[in-house]
């Protein structure tokens, strides 16, 4: 339908399927909320439009076009986070409290929780739409006086499930372009889909069932146990949503449209700065760009910034108040996946902390390098800080995983003082979840990935098949799809596979 109707309907039929995705996917009444943010957010942007063209005539009248338009964006950054914070984070703030309370005597609950039926993709549509509203603001976005325009862009089905967040500067306008049938888009867009399918059929779904059972009962499965069940999470979730990501990415291909990244080679990084710079690469931009340098602009950072330069001199100044800053961003990142402490400590806090001891260590680590005469742009260096770097990943993915951040704690302590290798060369590795016939397809299902994964540094891998003669490509795909068909674990009663990141 899509390439056959006429051009200028094409975006049409992106936004009836958006809508009937929508209504298909769970409660078809939550299908109010999206919309309800988009009506907010295009409200928004006519009154700072307005408020823009009719400067002059305002100014006559005493009034202030600047105050409006503030106003305007104000109001819309208000509803989205409060209908945000309403559903998501309420609970969190009352079991907080209640705990709190409980912690200095309270015999029972203070507050009572609420049971919300949460639309698909809050977190996603909600940031991608303030996100460009703030750029309308500032003049660096073109205001969108199309509402069911603005309602596609919002809504765009795919990413839905799991992101990637949208900059409408970058990204937006595409969907209303025309877009002729090219074919290498559309197979190299199923390709990835593909790509995404064995990830996510093939790899995390087995991984899974490692996790499940460590996890799910962490006391029996103590020592080194809780490191097999934490590197197979790392691999579960990994493949879960950048699997996810390559689905997305490859579907909008095929309409002949280009969404971000999220995704680059994140267990290659050597250090957690970068780790943030090829994991949920949205996410962080995002972040980056609508929370962290608003508030090191804001009056109070500034305040701050000099107040710590007087103090502390200008270098220690300036790192004390980036430090701060950072403290707040991470601590968004972290209750962007939910209301939890496990979320903000695991996915936030940590890694704050991480990034800070590295950054105030670094003269030292480079001064002991310097004196055992190590180079430290060696390669086995890069290795170990690889190495590192996923460990350290790994500690935040316990909490991730934990069931709380109580769990969590008794679980590290079990990692650290239970020694059990042989399990390592015994049979109870077969006791995961997967015997050794699925065992040996996960095992094996990990080496292509990571093989693939070295490919991708030297350039796109579906490029590269493209070069072969067709009897090459052809044979490759049609492993790969037959390897996902026969090999994907599809569960009990072939039930559907979940993504992890659709719960945020």
């Amino acid at each position: 339908m899509y390439y056959v109707l006429p051009k200028r309907w094409q975006w049409g039929v992106l936004l009836i399927a958006s809508i009937f995705y929508y209504l298909c996917s769970g409660n078809a009444i939550l299908i109010l909320y999206p919309l309800l943010a988009v009506a907010v957010s295009f409200a928004g942007i006519y009154w700072m439009t307005k408020a823009q063209e009719e400067e002059a005539l305002l100014k006559e009248r005493g009034k202030d076009a600047a105050k409006r338009r503030k106003a305007a964006l104000l109001f819309v950054i208000f509803a989205n986070v409060a209908v945000l914070f309403l559903l998501k984070y309420i609970n969190f703030g009352i079991h907080t409290i209640n705990a709190a309370a409980s912690f200095f005597g309270a015999g029972r609950d203070i507050l009572s929780g609420f049971n919300w039926l949460v639309p698909l993709g809050i977190s996603y549509y909600s940031l991608s739409l303030i996100g460009y509203v703030v750029d309308v603001y500032f003049g660096i976005a073109v205001p969108q006086k199309n509402p069911a325009k603005l309602a596609l862009y919002g809504m765009f089905f795919p990413v839905m499930v799991s992101g990637p967040i949208l900059r409408y500067r970058e990204d937006g306008e595409q969907f209303f372009e025309p877009h002729l049938f090219d074919y290498k888009q559309v197979t190299q867009g199923m390709q990835r889909m593909l790509w995404g399918f064995f990830k996510e059929l093939v790899i995390s779904e087995r991984m899974a069932l490692i996790v499940n059972t460590i996890y799910g009962n962490y006391e029996a499965y103590p020592g080194v146990y809780i490191w097999i069940g934490t590197v197979a999470f790392a691999f579960q979730l990994y493949t879960n949503f950048s699997g996810g990501m390559d689905i997305v990415l490859g579907l909008a291909q095929t309409f002949g449209l280009k969404l971000p990244e999220n995704f680059r080679r994140p267990f290659f990084s050597k250090n957690i700065s970068e780790y943030w710079r090829r994991w949920h690469i949205s996410l962080g931009v995002w972040m980056k760009e609508y929370v962290f340098y608003p508030l090191l602009r804001s009056s109070f950072f500034t305040k701050l910034s000099k107040d710590m330069r007087k103090k502390f001199g200008k270098k220690r100044g300036k790192q004390i108040t980036t430090f701060a800053g950072m403290f707040l961003l991470w601590f968004s990142v972290g209750i962007w996946h939910g209301g939890d402490w496990k979320y903000i400590i695991g996915s936030g806090l940590l890694h704050w902390f991480y990034i800070v001891s590295g950054e105030l260590l670094e003269p030292w680590y480079l001064k002991c390098m310097e004196k055992l005469h190590i180079n430290p742009k060696a390669r086995v260096v890069d290795i170990l800080r690889i190495v590192r770097t996923f460990f350290l990943v790994n500690i935040g993915f316990v909490f991730f995983r934990a069931s709380s951040v109580g769990d969590a704690w008794k679980m590290l302590k079990s990692a650290v003082t239970v020694f059990n290798p042989g399990i390592l060369v015994g049979g109870q590795i077969f006791e995961l979840g997967l015997d050794w016939i699925e065992f040996t397809i996960a095992a094996v299902s990990l080496l292509i990935l990571f093989g693939v994964s070295l490919m991708q540094r030297k350039g796109d891998v579906r490029e590269r098949i493209r070069e072969k003669a067709m009897p090459v490509r052809w044979l490759i795909w049609y492993a790969l799809l037959f390897y996902v068909i026969l090999l994907g674990y599809y569960g009990p009663g072939f039930s559907t596979a979940e993504f992890i990141y659709q719960g945020f």
